[in-house]
């Protein structure tokens, strides 16, 4: 039986094989991800969402092309097989990886199971990957050109400003202004390295305490390496109930603490972290825009699973803490 966004009858063709089952991964709240098997292997389909989609957002070939590049790196990937750009296959382009072995740890109670120790070596085995993605020189790896480095910053807060506007629906409290402080102190951008662009726990998979491969790449760009750091820190300081769909892994007992976390990194890559504050805050921005989008979608019915009729709910506080965050002058 095929689920919304994924023909298993014309995907059997492009496969080869006997005929195939699948299901959606939960969790996921952006881009679709199905594994899919035929009794003997199984694979992993990614596509966009159904319905409304922001421009410039949710490019599959960007997506695989920076997992296949980064293939021979220290940075651990799934291998991937190959991109349809037919949209007659699934409606809109796909491709199609490995399926590796682990678990997206998503929630404090999940986490906390294994103990405070292997907690907090996980957590900390999470910034050791982003330090060594942080660390992949660019053009050695086919990626010289994934990004345009000059005003990255800038862009982005731009580009995010546009993505709120092609989802406004409803009245939004301090996130213009909130949006107007980050553009009035941009910092000076560090030495552009491959961004993961939504770096979290769940977006990796984890197997006896170690990362055996990250995930969800659609954001991925070149640019500055303390967005990275900034974000992963605003997604475990960010106030979620404990029964939102929304990750919660940061709350689980023996999860590094914020200055925990910026230490790691900075004796990792050697990097100057005194500037956090902005990237932190620029995040929860982006994290405001990006959950508003998801609430667009579920307003309209065109979203794929559970969980969704909160989603709204989480938006405010959000921005309220970015606010928070970014220091008066």
């Amino acid at each position: 039986m095929s689920l919304p966004g994924l023909d298993l009858g014309k995907l059997g063709a492009r496969l080869g094989d006997g005929p195939l089952s699948a299901e959606l991964v939960e969790g996921g709240r952006s881009n679709l991800t199905y594994v899919v098997t035929d009794g003997k292997q199984k694979w992993v389909v990614r596509r966009p969402p159904l319905g409304h989609v922001l421009p410039t957002a949710h490019d599959m070939s960007r997506e695989y092309r920076v997992i296949t590049a980064l293939k021979d790196t220290a940075v651990p990937v799934p291998a991937t097989y190959f991109l349809c750009d037919d949209t007659e296959v699934l409606g809109a382009p796909f491709y199609v990886m490995e399926h590796m072995p682990g678990v997206p740890y998503r929630s404090k109670d999940e986490l906390g199971k294994l103990g405070p120790e292997r907690t907090r070596a996980i957590a900390l085995a999470m910034i050791d990957t982003l330090a060594d993605l942080h660390a992949v020189d660019p053009p050695s790896v086919g990626l010289g050109d994934f990004g345009r480095p000059e005003g990255y910053l800038e862009r982005q807060l731009r580009r995010w400003g546009k993505q709120l506007d092609a989802s406004r629906s409803r009245d939004l409290p301090g996130i213009d202004r909130l949006h107007e402080r980050l553009a009035a102190r941009l910092p000076s951008s560090a030495e552009a390295t491959v961004l993961h662009g939504d770096y979290r726990l769940d977006n990796t998979l984890v197997l006896d305490d170690r990362i055996t491969a990250v995930l969800d790449w659609e954001m991925s760009t070149l640019g500055d390496p303390l967005a990275d750091l900034g974000l992963t820190l605003a997604y475990a300081s960010r106030e979620t109930p404990d029964d939102s769909i929304i990750s919660n892994v940061s709350g689980a007992p023996g999860y590094p603490s914020a200055d925990e976390v910026i230490d790691h990194y900075a004796r990792r890559t050697g990097r100057d972290v005194s500037n956090l504050d902005w990237y932190v805050a620029f995040s929860f921005f982006k994290l405001a825009v990006i959950t508003e989008g998801i609430y667009y979608r579920f307003s309209q019915g065109k979203t794929v699973g559970h969980g969704f009729e909160m989603i709204g709910a989480l938006v405010e506080p959000v921005v309220a803490q970015g606010n928070a965050t970014l220091k008066e002058n």
